[in-house]
């Protein structure tokens, strides 16, 4: 035997041990999911929401407690991803919810989190966010958080900044903060941040002749007006508005009892509702917290028993990930583990309306949401990811199945935007006028066409024989035009241009694009020039703030696969190859899964990560059942 021979043997035992292992780990209804890690300002606001409604209790707050102190690193802070800097609102979050959970401000961890705080601009300085948390204890002033009048939501969808001007998750943010805003509600608690304040001056206002000037002296009025009360006929206005705006809220609450399947507007619209007369044990209310201890996850830390949340959670996405891998590692189509899959996915799928059918008036329902529960907010991605997976299962009711698939491909073409590429919730959810408001500094507030989406999408329409459509060619355009110089392409739900070309090589290879085309000759040598001396492949989330970072960070499992799966794509056999798949068959543990580290998932590029749990294991499946071209 041949080293070249050795080597495919243990690729293949590497690769066999791999899906083995993902088969152990499938739920018995079919599911897969791993958990889905953020940062600590999840737990510390689920925290903060607990005595906010009255309902802490001294086992939660010392769980919650002991988690977020095992996140602190030796220089008293907080990150917002493993390996990351410091972050200061984080920091700020983990403090306050801390001191309520009793810990003693002149203690070493403590006085450590609130010397980083000052040296870096003190609480002055957090983001919006952080502040109207601190506003809800009497630790900030409501007068110096940005206002959100509940009147937005009477404005109609042609009008700018109305909430379906904004991303899905932001508008469903939006809303309740809206009646929060109105209220101003102040519960104290017994402590004060003045030894967070650095005392610095606050920064000066933008020109009053650019946009961003003019939204930051009508916040002005809009807190002058909201100070004093609306009054007259004006009142009653603001009393429909909040009516309006609890009515929207309650009719986008899901079976899970959340808001998106997302913590931000399951928190705030708790807090709304609350603010609106809604009792602990009104159906609602209870629904929703009932529902977030379906997102805890229960831990051991040094400190004993602990507890932190999951910010959102992926078992259709994993599953529909899943399924591909295994496909791709040579699983039999009608293995019962895939059917099993299967038959899962297709009762997840989607017939409801949704906030998308603003956009798309038209359009018949027919994708798949990411979450268990989110009837109301199917996205492409997901809907693209598990067509290219089913497609190729032979299922016991094949017109069942491609029903499902028809319906699916026919949302997801309607949901193009006009420029050609593909958002992920939304169609033409393209209007920068709201990132201009005093109020989003943190987060994409907006979900314009990303190449990594868009990519999908056009490798689902060619898989489905729909190469030649005037939307897969369009779609083609979008990923052409928006090639970086470099060669690489940015990605938006995956960190970072390392995923993005990951993404769109494939596609364009299977749009029929040769793999000696310049474009794609371009990504492929950007991905070989990246490649770290260990063969991985590896990209910080820093990369989305510094440009230094593009390409570079420590190697993972996920990313080297990402890696791979551009070269395979574009016919790559060589050195980079076998280097990549040597990395992975060498980092395998025992049990046939991955360690990783670092997050490699994007929830908010330069501002909210996720370490994907999964990701670590389907990517190198999915790379080495295309490397030894088993792939069905």
């Amino acid at each position: 035997m041949t080293d070249a021979e050795r080597a495919d043997v243990r690729v293949e035992e590497c690769l066999d041990a791999a899906v083995s292992y993902l088969r152990s780990l499938q739920h018995d209804d079919g599911w897969w999911k791993g958990d889905l890690a953020t940062n600590v300002t999840m737990d510390a606001e689920d925290l903060m929401l607990r005595h906010f409604l009255g309902v802490a209790t001294a086992q939660t707050d010392a769980e919650t407690a002991r988690w977020i102190r095992s996140q602190q690193r030796e220089d008293g802070t907080w990150a917002t991803f493993p390996g990351g800097p410091g972050e200061l609102s984080t920091t700020v979050e983990s403090w306050v919810a801390l001191r309520m959970a009793g810990d003693d401000p002149g203690a070493p961890h403590m006085a450590r989190a609130a010397s980083f705080i000052r040296s870096n601009g003190g609480v002055e300085k957090a983001r919006v966010f952080t502040h109207i948390w601190l506003a809800l204890f009497g630790l900030w002033s409501w007068d110096d958080c940005p206002d959100l009048p509940p009147e937005l939501i009477f404005l109609p969808s042609r009008v700018p900044l109305n909430i379906y001007n904004w991303a899905c998750w932001a508008r469903q943010t939006i809303v309740p903060l809206t009646i929060v805003s109105a209220h101003r509600p102040v519960r104290p608690v017994a402590f004060t941040v003045e030894g967070l304040r650095a005392g610095r001056a606050d920064a000066a206002q933008a020109a009053p002749w650019t946009l961003e000037g003019a939204f930051q002296r009508l916040d002005v009025v809009l807190n002058a007006y909201s100070r004093w009360g609306p009054r007259g006929p004006s009142k009653g206005l603001r009393r429909l508005a909040m009516r309006r705006a609890v009515e929207w809220i309650v009719a986008r609450q899901e079976a899970d009892g959340g808001w998106g399947g997302i913590q931000p507007p399951w928190v705030y619209s708790l807090i709304a509702l609350d603010l609106m007369g809604y009792a602990i044990d009104h159906p609602v209310m209870a629904a929703g917290l009932r529902g977030l201890e379906g997102f805890t996850v229960h831990t051991e830390t040094a400190e004993g028993p602990a507890r932190w949340l999951e910010a959102c959670q992926s078992p259709v996405w994993d599953t529909g990930l899943a399924v591909g891998a295994m496909l791709d590692a040579g699983v039999e189509p009608d293995d019962k583990t895939v059917l099993k899959a299967t038959d899962w996915l297709l009762a997840e799928q989607i017939d409801a309306p949704g906030d998308w059918q603003v956009r798309r008036p038209g359009l018949v329902s027919g994708g798949w949401a990411f979450e268990f529960a989110n009837d109301g907010y199917p996205d492409t991605d997901d809907t693209a990811e598990i067509v290219l997976a089913l497609r190729r299962v032979e299922h016991p009711e094949p017109g069942r199945l491609r029903k499902a698939l028809d319906d699916a491909v026919e949302w997801t073409t309607g949901m193009q935007s006009a420029d050609g590429g593909w958002g992920a919730f939304d169609a033409d959810n393209t209007d920068t006028t709201p990132l201009k408001l005093p109020f989003c500094d943190f987060g994409a507030v907006i979900d314009p066409p990303s190449a990594d989406v868009t990519a999908h999408v056009v490798e689902m329409l060619a898989a489905e024989g729909r190469t030649d459509s005037a939307e897969c060619q369009r779609g083609v355009r979008w990923l052409l035009d928006s090639q970086e110089k470099d060669g690489s392409w940015f990605g938006r739900w995956g960190t970072n241009h390392v995923y993005g070309t990951g993404a769109v090589v494939p596609a364009l290879i299977a749009v029929g694009m040769s793999g000696n085309d310049p474009v794609i000759r371009r990504a492929v040598r950007w991905v070989e020039e990246h490649q770290n001396a260990d063969g991985g492949w590896g990209e910080d989330l820093r990369s989305y703030v510094d440009p230094l970072w593009i390409g570079r960070g420590d190697s993972t499992p996920s990313q080297t696969a990402w890696g791979l799966l551009t070269l395979l794509a574009a016919g790559e056999r060589g050195d980079a190859v076998r280097r990549g798949v040597g990395y992975l068959v060498d980092t395998q543990r025992a049990d046939g899964g991955w360690d990783e580290h670092r997050y490699t998932g994007t929830g908010f590029p330069g501002d909210f990560y996720i370490g994907y749990h999964l990701y670590r294991l389907v990517f190198p499946i999915w790379a080495l059942g295309r490397y030894l071209g088993r792939n069905r």
